[in-house]
């Protein structure tokens, strides 16, 4: 079966809501998404997790100044296994927490040769 990596984007102009829930909150969101994890038990590959600091690797001298960090762009991952992109998509999007105000994500089909 085709596997697929689901990016968790910010969008732009999208503003993100950065209050902590509260206690119950998070038990709330844990609980949701435990039962995500076990509907979907079959499809997650790699349930994936936010990503850190990285170091871009060239054959050339890295190029000076700033530089867009992934993890801006990009706030967390994971593969997931499914018959078509369309199971792929329902599977991200039930995802609680996953598709949110200010942020979405990106499904893309990863091809092995």
């Amino acid at each position: 079966m085709p596997k697929y990596l689901c990016l968790q984007r910010a969008l732009p102009g999208g503003g993100q809501d950065d209050r902590k829930p509260s206690p119950t909150q998070m038990q709330e969101m844990y609980a949701k998404f435990n039962e995500w994890r076990e509907k979907f038990r079959s499809n997650l590959t790699d349930i994936g997790g936010r990503l850190g600091a990285g170091r871009l690797v060239t054959t050339q001298p890295a190029p000076d100044g700033p530089l867009v960090e992934v993890k801006e762009l990009v706030g967390g991952y994971m593969i997931v296994t499914a018959a078509n992109m369309e199971e792929a998509i329902a599977v991200a999007r039930e995802c609680p927490g996953l598709v949110r105000p200010g942020s979405g994500v990106e499904v893309i089909e990863i091809h092995v040769p």
